[in-house]
């Protein structure tokens, strides 16, 4: 019989085998574990599963085989009780949509349709390994001080969102990365490998892609149905989702609450088993969303459907990994013959093994991860990254006559008003922001000493109320009193040189479980820019916003205007940054920002040939699809083809040179789109199908490339239910936004 020493650390155990130094720290669980490891050594080998040296799956297999089936429907509720027998910790799985959700501050960068307009899938990379290292260093701290009195979360993780805004009035659109599927499916690739990492045996983290599928509508979200043409599901609804599987590697996939042409996302085998598990290949798990099963239960289904019905329905179709649901009715409905057990095996062998792939079982010095220090949180290297991506996320979507940058060095007092200068809003599914700048302190952080600071919030961002000492509400006082404000706000920008109104939404307006009312601006922000530029022309807007704003009267009269975004803890900084001229902005739009409400379709439609996005918009929009300026000016060459035909199968490269032609170095996003000049259906005016964000320094030329593949012009096609390349001839066209288009060049799709 080999010893096991058991060492108690406060309120929890260390265990160490003797013969193998393996060390696991899992409070007091590991108890049960250290005496089914030492049951085993009476026989003379270690529990495969605890064993690094044996392939994981068979470790997984060997796990299974231990547990009881009551075990086994509790390893599937992903916030149930741990497994004490066999020293099995729950998940208790976490959120890190822009940094890592904990109980005390984490590094907060920009909400995700902020980094979306980055355009730089580097980025985004650097910030999820970012992210990830925190979420690790989070993990090991409590592996190392089991009693600290700090929560404990595990190594699943709730990101990214990779839905598409189809809707602009959508509330979610601050966690998304925009309208369109191939910038989409860029970004999540990148995000999900920086959260997983690049390590051949352990993954750093569980990546989940939510929320699949066709979920872009908040209201009755638990039960409404959308009506998709298997074209447009396949063309739009699902192509980032693919990439994010078949090329990113993501390990788990939420289903949605929302029903695709009348079936549950959590019960649709086309979607969770056809098109995920076996056209795509996927050997991860799907989990549902908080009370998924209850979504069936009392909202699609109400009154239809039991207990044992739906949790057997829903691992049927594909869905790995719930809720309590799961625990209470797993052993009820395979005793009943309504769930076989080897789909049930399977489902636990999906969950469990990306579980050993962590490293959860395995001596920490053999996994690379668990050596990341808690110093890693909210560190300077960091705090740098957040503000490098906050600056690349802005988008300067007017400057007439070169207004910005301002000349700190030539002005004596700048006017800061508006409801968002001295407010910071974080955007959703973060953790506590460290030491966030708001734009007004930013700017005082920036403008130096010599430049006076004069500020005035003008009005709120909802409107108001007041409560009169009876309790009542006088709509009337309240109006009254936020028009002295506006008033106010007016006179000091009058005071000053030059003024700069910070307006925009905040999760009162735009948020999960609430979509907006209007694509205007909230309350009386535009009364008061319109009084502001009234008092004095030299006006700057700076929005802090997610979705599309609709402000025609600004882009008419206001010389400058900013998309800012909700853009983490360095935000105002680096909107200083851009206002001052030190940082040259170089975002660009991931949506499309509509000229008038009219021009959009009713919110249940999901075709988006019907006039969404920019692929199909009817009329001119305000801002277009990957509309954004620069402080210089970039010229470009002639689009150039390696070959002018090419077969559905090949493949041709696209190059053409950059040159900064102004005075001063900058980034430019270029952009290749595609069209299909004669359709056989309803196809976009354009179609994003590369981009490139590259550096210049003012007179540098760069050669740009891109590779167009034939199988990236197709559509999908009904009648043979797959996508296939209409032969004739197409247009390939490179610019500066889907509006902007510098240069093209016609290709010729040939029969094979």
């Amino acid at each position: 019989m080999r010893f096991i020493t058991v060492v108690l650390l406060s309120r929890g155990r260390l265990v160490r085998n003797g013969s193998r130094a393996a060390w696991f720290f899992s409070g007091a669980l590991l108890l049960g574990a250290a005496l089914a490891q030492d049951a085993s050594s009476q026989e003379g080998d270690q529990p495969v599963y605890l064993d690094p040296s044996q392939p994981v799956e068979k470790r997984t297999q060997d796990l299974i085989s231990r547990l009881t089936l009551e075990e086994k429907a509790t390893l599937l509720n992903h916030d149930g009780p741990d497994v004490e027998r066999l020293g099995i910790r729950s998940d208790k799985w976490n959120q890190c949509l822009h940094g890592v959700c904990w109980d005390r501050p984490t590094t907060m960068f920009p909400v995700s349709i902020a980094m979306a307009a980055t355009w730089n899938p580097d980025r985004l990379h650097e910030v999820a390994n970012a992210i990830s290292d925190e979420a690790r260093a989070i993990y090991n701290l409590w592996q190392q001080q089991p009693g600290i009195a700090a929560q404990h979360k595990g190594l699943i993780y709730r990101a990214p969102v990779i839905n598409i805004s189809r809707n602009p009035y959508w509330g979610r659109i601050d966690e998304c990365y925009g309208e369109d599927p191939f910038l989409t499916g860029r970004l999540c690739v990148a995000y999900v490998q920086g959260l997983q990492g690049n390590d051949p045996k352990y993954l750093k983290l569980v990546s989940t892609l939510k929320h699949y599928a066709v979920n872009n509508v908040e209201k009755d979200r638990q039960k409404l149905s959308a009506k998709v043409s298997e074209r447009m599901l396949h063309e739009y609804w699902l192509p980032h989702f693919r990439d994010g599987v078949v090329e990113g590697g993501a390990q788990s996939v939420m289903a949605s609450y929302n029903a695709i042409n009348g079936v549950p996302s959590n019960i649709n085998p086309l979607l969770l088993t056809e098109i995920l598990k076996r056209q795509w290949g996927f050997e991860g798990f799907v989990v549902s969303d908080l009370g998924g099963v209850n979504s069936m239960v009392k909202g699609h289904l109400k009154g239809q459907m039991s207990y044992e019905a739906a949790v057997a329905q829903s691992l049927q179709a594909g869905c790995d990994f719930s809720d309590d649901e799961y625990m209470k009715f797993i052993p009820a409905a395979v005793r009943q013959g309504l769930l076989p057990e080897d789909r049930l095996n399977d489902a636990l062998r999906r969950v469990l093994r990306d579980r050993i792939r962590l490293g959860e079982f395995d001596p920490p010095a053999l996994v690379p991860y668990s050596r990341i220090a808690p110093s890693v949180m909210c560190s300077p290297e960091h705090r740098a990254l957040a503000l490098e991506t906050a600056r690349e996320a802005m988008v300067l979507l007017k400057n007439q006559d070169h207004f910005l940058p301002l000349d700190k060095t030539k002005l004596k007092r700048i006017a800061v008003i508006g409801p968002h200068a001295a407010m910071f809003t974080p955007g959703a599914y973060s953790g506590q922001a460290d030491r966030p700048v708001n734009p007004l302190q930013g700017l005082k952080n920036r403008a130096g000493p010599g430049v006076e600071i004069l500020y005035d919030k003008g009005c709120g961002i909802a409107p108001r109320s007041n409560k009169r000492s009876d309790g009542a509400t006088s709509t009337q006082e309240a109006a009254s009193e936020e028009s002295a404000m506006i008033k106010a706000a007016a006179e000091t920008a009058r005071q000053a040189e030059a003024a700069i109104v910070f307006a925009g939404t905040t999760e009162a307006i735009e948020t999960e479980g609430r979509d907006r009312a209007s694509l205007a601006l909230p309350g009386r922000q535009e009364e008061l820019i319109e009084a502001v530029e009234a008092a004095n022309p030299k006006t700057v807007v700076v929005l802090l916003n997610a979705g599309p704003l609709t402000i025609p009267w600004a882009k008419e009269h206001v010389p400058a205007i900013l998309e800012a975004w909700w853009n983490g803890v360095e935000g105002g900084d680096a909107i200083a940054d851009v206002i001052f001229g030190d940082y040259n902005p170089a975002g660009r739009l991931p949506l499309t920002v509509y000229a008038s409400e009219s021009q959009v379709p009713p919110q249940d439609e999901y075709d988006i040939t019907k006039g969404f996005t920019y692929m199909y918009i009817q009329g001119q929009p305000l801002f277009a699809f990957g509309h954004g300026l620069s402080y210089t000016e970039f010229t470009y060459g002639k689009l150039e083809l390696s070959d002018q035909r090419i077969t559905a199968q090949g493949q041709v490269t696209a190059a053409i040179d950059i040159t900064n032609s102004g005075q001063r170095e900058g980034d430019e996003v270029v952009q290749l789109y595609v069209h299909e000049v004669e359709p056989c259906v309803k196809r976009p005016a354009e179609e994003l199908r590369g981009f490139q964000r590259i550096h210049l320094m003012a007179g540098e030329t760069r050669k740009v490339t891109f590779a167009v593949r034939g199988e990236k012009l197709a559509f999908y096609d009904e009648s043979i239910h797959a996508f296939r390349v209409n032969p004739g001839p197409f247009q390939i066209l490179v610019g500066a936004a889907s509006d902007d288009i510098r240069s093209k060049a016609e290709l010729e799709v040939i029969p094979k």
